[in-house]
């Protein structure tokens, strides 16, 4: 580990996952390369309305139902009824004005054949697909950083979500006592799950470190920030995009954060502090430090 950092616990990586289009499926992979945006290709397109605003499983659980794949040099998105849709990797396009959450900033449309995949595959008229622009710094809010800096994609606020394997026991151990069937941790959208620890033992870590990657010879190190406030969305069965409140409700018993407000939370977003074009891969194990308030 690196001088100036002394571990509290040990760990590993469970799974990776990455979405390469937000709110659209996500791909569980082996390995992939960190950046200071976040995971290679993580949120790197989006699918937006016609006033360039972005689209998410809130307005069109269907979108869930798409199953993205990252090729060599393209990607392809797949339908429900088998519908292929290929876009190359570095596609270039007209720049067009799009709004996540609060920003505003030009993004690359994907042109007229992508728009009309989009708007047959989940039935909504006038929505486009849209490439984060290699030009283009969306910065991360540093109200929860310490005043770090750092960017992002079309992730949601921050460029890594964290989670561990256990903090799926007690919500599924909670749902079976209400008769329902469990769910999987993909409800909740993670990029880097960790095995070996406790139950919401990410709720107070502070720093992650990851052991060093042979190839870059560095460390990757994360900072958690901030606790990821939880909308519907892990209420939608990502297999059948039918939407069940059962998930909601039974974190709303126990899951309430006091750090924001008491919006219930599941998992912890990250930044990056070191390490960026380091690879990633499941197995490595990690250490952390625990910061309790």
């Amino acid at each position: 580990m690196s001088d100036n950092f002394t571990p509290d616990v040990h760990g590993l990586i469970a799974a990776l996952m990455i979405y390469p289009v937000k709110s659209l499926a996500g791909i569980s992979v082996t390995e992939a390369r960190l950046l200071e945006t976040g995971l290679e290709w993580d949120r790197h397109w989006m699918v937006v309305d016609a006033d360039g605003l972005f689209l998410t499983q809130r307005e069109c659980p269907r979108m869930a139902l798409v199953q993205p794949r990252i090729t060599p040099g393209a990607l392809e998105l797949h339908g429900p009824e088998g519908e292929r849709l290929v876009v190359p990797l570095q596609a270039p396009g007209p720049l067009r004005r799009v709004q996540v959450w609060d920003d505003t900033l030009d993004a690359l449309d994907m042109g007229k054949d992508a728009a009309l995949w989009l708007q047959q595959v989940l039935g909504e008229p006038g929505v486009r697909l849209v490439r984060f622009a290699p030009q283009v710094q969306r910065p991360c809010s540093t109200r929860w950083t310490g005043g770090a800096p750092s960017h992002t994609q079309f992730a949601d606020g921050y460029p890594v979500l964290v989670t561990t394997e256990a903090s799926m026991d007690p919500l599924n151990a909670r749902l079976a006592a209400a008769g329902l069937a469990p769910v999987g941790i993909n409800r909740f959208r993670p990029n880097l799950v960790l095995g070996a620890l406790d139950a919401h033992d990410e709720d107070h870590l502070t720093v992650l470190e990851v052991e060093m990657d042979a190839e870059s010879q560095v460390r990757p190190r994360l900072a958690l920030v901030k606790p990821c406030a939880r909308c519907p969305i892990p209420n939608i069965d990502p297999v059948t995009a039918q939407t069940h409140p059962g998930v909601g409700d039974a974190l709303m018993a126990y899951r309430q954060d006091a750090r924001v407000n008491g919006a219930i939370t599941f998992g912890m977003n990250a930044i990056v502090q070191a390490g960026a074009g380091a690879v990633l891969r499941v197995g490595q194990s990690v250490a952390a430090s625990y910061g309790f308030e």
